[in-house]
């Protein structure tokens, strides 16, 4: 079917995919790493996280462009591929839990806006409260009114916003390269007094969960895959996108170790690469990248918005979720997505207000939330070269991706068993109560709810949700 003329005026190029990559990608996270690495590692573990991070997420960005140059009718990314491989409610579980984990990464984007204003005004703290909530949700529902004029303005805005935001990153790079310290590099090799191999690889493990969540975003150009004016552009703005952001992420880290010892980038407030620029040119340079910062998240917060008002309208177009999700306005926009999206945020900023370290929960709840659909993306990459599906017999290019996809599918249920159990129960309290919402999609279509399968998967989930409620009443596990 043609594109409608208001859609077809609405086409993305190469260049605005790979910012909506860029820009999902490089927002909160990495102005965060100098202090969260610190706390976890020091210059060997990070290195080895990032090559571990590397290779899994470039594995799984291969992934992705393989799937759509050999699913082109595939348009609606993660959703899709889970769908296509592995039935209804394991594509509708892929699309609900991308879209909650979503909902928490534009938590945390609003969090650490207020925070940061926090180290001016006073009055905002941390980010949660009452004031900072309030003006949170102000920002909220006035990106959404933004965003209710078309998706053509909104992705233009986020690509001016991802040029701006890795001037300060840039510059911070630059910077510190020159006051790089050799011998305070080497201090914080080892992270420990003591050298051990087993030390280290404890400390890889607690930034996994974090460098998940910088790298979640490299989706960006597959969610949005029905908007690209060439299908190509999709596989080329996903890799040009993650190779650029992890070379920035890779720099930010390392060349903080050669600064501050680990203990004082340990100690330092968000956002700690603040506080490393203080370090190394004065006052000035704290507010350079804290305006950097609020720039960097507004664009972030902006690419989020879109991101999952699109997934929830695609699952709704192909009927796994209620119909009012896929309705338009005038300009194209999923309205009634976007409705339900910004509603589930304002919820999730009221809870903010009972959570102790909510900033750092929203990270890693977002991280464990998308590294389901992650996994099923890989599998189903993996499903189509194990039985050869849109392949020539004796095809060279079926083996390599077969290599990819395992690689992707390994590392995707390596950083779920990283992540750890307390994360996967607080995600089965999100994922089992969004079933009403699938439902309600096949009680619209009057058809079976579950499939023998789908009905153990969905008790599993049930029960794991029980669990999870119980662990957080008698405080075995917390926010």
């Amino acid at each position: 079917m043609a594109p409608s003329s208001n859609e077809a005026a609405q086409t993305l190029s190469r260049s605005a995919l790979t910012a909506l990559v860029i820009g999902s990608m490089v927002g909160s996270g990495i102005f965060a790493l100098p202090a969260s690495f610190g706390r976890a590692t020091g210059v060997l573990g990070a290195i080895i996280a990032w090559v571990i991070a590397g290779t899994g997420m470039l594995m799984l960005a291969l992934v992705f462009q393989a799937l759509a140059r050999r699913k082109p009718e595939l348009d609606a990314g993660i959703y899709a591929y889970a769908r296509a491989g592995f039935g209804d409610y394991i594509g509708f579980a892929a699309a609900a839990g991308y879209w909650i984990g979503c909902c928490l990464a534009d938590v945390a984007c609003l969090i650490l806006i207020k925070a940061t204003l926090g180290q001016f005004f006073p009055v905002f703290g941390d980010g949660t409260t009452p004031t900072a909530i309030a003006a949170a949700s102000v920002l909220l529902w006035g990106v959404h009114v933004l965003v209710l004029r078309g998706i053509k303005g909104a992705t233009t805005l986020n690509t001016i916003a991802t040029y701006a935001k890795i001037v300060p990153i840039l510059s911070f790079i630059i910077v510190a390269i020159f006051s790089v310290d050799a011998e305070r590099f080497s201090q914080s090799f080892w992270g420990t007094d003591e050298p051990a191999f087993g030390d280290v690889f404890a400390q890889v493990r607690g930034t996994m969960l974090l460098t998940v969540f910088v790298f979640v975003g490299i989706e960006g150009a597959s969610v949005y895959s029905r908007y690209a004016r060439d299908r190509s552009d999709i596989g080329v703005a996903t890799v040009m996108g993650f190779l650029t952001v992890l070379s920035l992420l890779v720099l930010v880290t390392l060349l903080s170790y050669g600064v501050l010892p680990r203990e004082a980038l340990a100690a330092l407030p968000t956002p700690s690469m603040a506080g490393v620029m203080e370090a190394m040119v004065g006052r000035w340079g704290s507010i350079f990248i804290s305006v950097g910062l609020l720039i960097s998240i507004l664009g972030n917060y902006l690419s989020w918005s879109l991101l999952a008002a699109e997934v929830l309208h695609s699952a709704a177009l192909n009927r796994t979720m209620p119909s009012f999700l896929g309705s338009v306005n005038a300009h194209e926009v999923p309205v009634g997505a976007l409705w339900l999206t910004n509603c589930v945020i304002q919820a999730f900023l009221l809870v903010t207000w009972f959570a102790e370290y909510a900033f750092t929960l929203a990270l890693k709840m977002t991280s464990a939330m998308t590294l389901i659909p992650y996994f099923f993306v890989a599998a189903y990459g993996l499903k189509l070269a194990s039985l050869g599906e849109t392949y020539d017999a004796g095809d060279r290019a079926r083996t390599i991706d077969w290599i990819r996809s395992a690689v992707a599918t390994l590392y995707a249920a390596g950083m779920i068993y990283a992540g750890g159990p307390k994360f996967l129960l607080l995600s089965s309290i999100l994922y089992a109560p969004g079933t009403i919402l699938f439902f309600l999609a096949k009680r619209e279509r009057k058809e079976t709810t579950f499939r023998p399968f789908e009905a153990v998967t969905f008790a599993a989930l049930a029960v794991a949700a029980c669990v999870g409620i119980y662990a957080l009443t008698v405080g075995a596990i917390s926010i």
